[in-house]
């Protein structure tokens, strides 16, 4: 690779990962193409990005960021994973394929300005995703009025039930 193409990648790099929200690193040594592509398909599918990494690159373009904590991380065959949406996404997936493929080690990561070790990116895998945290929201939002209707509707619906019990009493009375 020459030294300008180096250059460019490190500033693309450099970029790219001070917008992420999260970053997972991995080890995908032992691991088949096809095993691979399925953990992009699906690493694809939560709107992250999945990317083999050269270690010498990634060490300059994290050199004086708050990610250069990460730096050891990168020895040996190294793959990012990383979102700028969604901080457990990754971690999901990554954790999801990890106990597949047991292949698949994860180095550590990065998350709102902490390095992360293997255990730290297993919680993050257990932690609600946005998608979650915003249906748990709404519900949260939508249960008064919920609970407000159902209580208008039960007295006109409790003496439709009494009409009908007083109807059936009538009929077998008669």
């Amino acid at each position: 690779m020459k030294r300008e193409t180096k250059a460019e990648v490190v500033s693309e790099l450099r970029e790219t990962l001070g917008k992420v929200a999260s970053l997972i690193v991995a080890d995908y040594r032992g691991l088949t193409v096809e095993q691979v592509n399925g953990l992009r398909r699906e690493i694809r599918k939560a709107a992250c990005t999945y990317r083999v990494v050269k270690n010498t690159l990634v060490k300059r373009a994290i050199e004086d960021t708050g990610m250069e904590g990460l730096t050891p991380l990168f020895k040996g065959p190294t793959a990012i994973a990383y979102s700028f949406e969604d901080p457990v996404a990754p971690a999901k997936v990554i954790d999801k394929f990890q106990t597949d493929l047991k292949d698949l080690e994860v180095k550590g990561g990065y998350l709102d300005g902490q390095v992360l070790d293997c255990s730290g990116v297993k919680n993050l895998a257990n932690m609600k995703g946005k998608d979650e945290l915003r249906a748990e929201l709404l519900a949260t939002l939508m249960a008064p009025a919920q609970h407000f209707v159902r209580f208008l509707a039960a007295g006109p619906q409790n003496f439709l039930y009494l009409l009908c019990a007083r109807e059936r009493e009538a009929e077998a009375s008669s």
